[in-house]
């Protein structure tokens, strides 16, 4: 098969010679019944679908962006990607086959419709290549001079800047494959378990952390919209109308945005974020644990049949351990370690800081909430994924279960490698008493707010719990991106709300 022959150029306004002497009897409706008969005589193919072997032979018509444009003596190599895949597809043609000005379109970022015959590539790293087109239309021009995506490396802060063309990058195309990967697997993971998927609301009038860190709504149209001294917030959670519906239906699960007007500007918080939340009636802090685990499996499975040549992208270019780490992680005989909080003070206590010396920056004292530079350590020094459990009752919210003890209740963090916690779980507290107790302990006096929530503890009562997973945390873990704020599409931050 040759490389090279003969190619008609096409204007974008222009429309292939045979629509012209279409009998007039059957005039066409519109452009787009032009373009539909047009394309209806070859086969449309994603760069994804271009590149593959079994395609070779194929006539193919390809639809995407210019990455790279190499005009050389007397051949063009183009590169083009359309999102589909993390590689290019290359197209390779005659330079005299185009006129200099319409030649002189195809650059960096332009966008161009390519129809012609797909080859083995001769060249390394590609099975195919779309060499000897026949027709290229450039659909829309991208002026070279002020195009923000130039042919060099652009740091991460500049392209948060810029985030409307942020996913024309390898890497923020990369991450959006990963997310979508992610997000699917956790529904087929629930569903697959016949979970009923339910839509919290995201406007809510109660706080299910008690931080008091929520976002308030206000109408700048009509006062007291939702009602006389009712205030509305973002909401921070969809577990408490979560366990709503768990109370009926068993098994629920929720999959949506959340907001916290934390003032936190670290790499590992956002101001909106998505939220994956399980509730489960009659279940224990074992079953919590066990969905937690297999589900996060399940996820990193997942994306790595699915985003395989994505994952070996940022195993190259962010963390040269991350295949080997998911790989270890996506095996079932990887058993994820588990234990206490109390125990895990006392290993930080004796290993981290008495036999190795290292003075972490927040203390290690049985009462306080563990950090992300302990809960690293944890990680590493077990060298797996880690299940901590039963917390002080002090340090966890007012609807998690009191323990027998009275001191700890039944609550548990799932800590991963290098990042630290990524799921938060806890059995619900089903007891009326203990959780008006709880209420009054985290300082929450008025509990009318919250009379649905204790009706739940009077009518039909049941053990229950779930847990929390921050989904942009999970494709920190998945990608090893260093910062939260490239793993959305487009971040919210304190100081950021552009778009």
């Amino acid at each position: 098969m040759k490389r090279l022959g003969t190619m008609k150029w096409l204007k974008p306004s222009s429309s292939p010679s045979w629509i012209k002497s279409r009998n007039a009897q059957t005039p066409l409706k519109n452009v787009s019944d032009c373009w539909r008969n047009y394309s209806s005589l070859i086969e449309k193919m994603s760069v994804k679908q271009a590149r593959l072997e079994q395609n070779i032979d194929k006539k193919v018509l390809v639809e995407g962006w210019v990455r790279t444009s190499r005009i050389q003596k007397d051949v063009c190599f183009v590169e083009v990607n359309d999102g589909s895949c993390n590689p290019n597809l290359q197209i390779v043609f005659d330079k005299n086959s185009i006129p200099a000005e319409e030649l002189s379109k195809i650059q960096n970022g332009a966008s161009v419709r390519i129809t012609g015959q797909l080859i083995k590539s001769p060249g390394k790293g590609q099975t195919t290549e779309l060499a000897n087109p026949t027709e290229v239309t450039v659909l829309g021009a991208c002026p070279q001079d002020v195009y923000p995506l130039q042919k060099k490396g652009h740091s991460v802060e500049f392209l948060r800047e810029i985030s409307h063309l942020r996913s024309r990058t390898n890497t923020g195309a990369a991450v959006l494959r990963v997310r979508n990967a992610a997000m699917m697997a956790i529904h087929e993971y629930f569903q697959n378990l016949d979970f009923i998927q339910i839509h919290t609301p995201i406007l809510t009038s109660s706080d299910c952390e008690g931080a008091g860190e929520q976002f308030k709504v206000i109408s700048e149209q009509h006062k007291d919209f939702f009602g006389e001294n009712v205030n509305a917030y973002l909401t921070v959670s969809g577990q408490l109308e979560a366990e709503i519906f768990a109370s009926s239906m068993s098994k629920v699960y929720t999959f949506g945005p959340t907001f916290r007007a934390e003032d936190s500007r670290t790499s590992r918080h956002l101001a909106e974020f998505w939220m994956v939340e399980m509730e489960q009636a009659f279940i224990g802090l074992p079953q919590i644990v066990e969905h937690s685990e297999n589900m996060v499996r399940h996820a990193v499975s997942r994306v790595l049949e699915r985003c395989e040549e994505d994952i070996h992208f940022f195993n190259k270019w962010y963390k040269n351990t991350l295949m080997e780490d998911l790989t270890k992680v996506a095996d079932k005989r990887t058993k994820f370690v588990s234990l206490t909080y109390t125990d895990a003070v006392e290993l930080l206590q004796k290993d981290a800081i008495q036999k190795n010396g290292i003075k972490f920056e927040y203390p290690v004292e049985w009462g306080v909430n563990l950090h992300s530079e302990h809960e690293v350590y944890l990680c590493k020094y077990f060298n797996s994924p880690v299940f901590v459990t039963n917390y002080p009752k002090e340090i966890k919210p007012f609807y998690a279960r009191v323990d027998d003890n009275g001191k700890t209740m039944s609550a548990v963090d799932l800590l991963v490698p290098d990042l630290g916690e990524l799921i938060g779980g806890s059995v619900r507290e089903e007891r009326y008493d203990i959780l008006i107790q709880n209420m009054k302990d985290k300082g929450m006096k008025d509990t009318k707010d919250y009379e649905w929530y204790l009706d739940l503890r009077k009518y039909g009562t049941v053990p229950h719990g779930g847990f929390g997973l921050g989904f942009e945390r999970l494709i920190l873990f998945l990608t090893g991106i260093p910062n939260i704020r490239e793993t959305i599409p487009i971040y919210r931050a304190p100081g950021f709300c552009k778009f």
